[in-house]
């Protein structure tokens, strides 16, 4: 089964020779772990969870487009908190995503995450 790398400027680039954005293969596109960080500028952006929570899934948003499919394809989404008391709050974020059906999810705490921040979040699509 190949696979194709996928890349877009409108999400935060990944760190060279570690990992790729995203991975399109068997009509199925695997997203790395979008931190809530500025495409231009290369760092997080300003606020608290929630807006942290808006900025992973318009980073994840912009790879899926690039990869020629969209949230609404989403099958999985894995989401991992610094701090489990942040879980409500994710969640009125979270719901507005996706539509009627959501996507299966798993949630979990986790000591640390990339640049401090509080929230990661990754995805699995369908192509279609």
């Amino acid at each position: 089964m190949p696979k194709e790398a996928v890349l877009t400027l409108n999400a935060p680039p990944p760190l060279p020779g570690i990992y790729s954005q995203a991975i399109k293969a068997g009509g199925m596109v695997y997203c790395s772990g979008a931190v809530p960080m500025d495409a231009k500028t290369g760092k997080l952006i300003e606020g608290d969870v929630a807006a942290h929570t808006h900025k992973c899934i318009a980073n994840l948003s912009a790879i899926l487009e690039e990869a020629g499919t969209n949230l609404n394809n989403v099958v999985k989404v894995n989401i991992f908190l610094a701090n489990m008391d942040d879980f409500a709050a994710v969640n009125e974020v979270y719901k507005q995503y996706w539509g009627d059906v959501k996507p299966c999810r798993t949630c979990v705490a986790v000591k640390t995450l990339p640049l401090n921040t509080d929230v990661e979040i990754e995805c699995i699509a369908t192509q279609e």
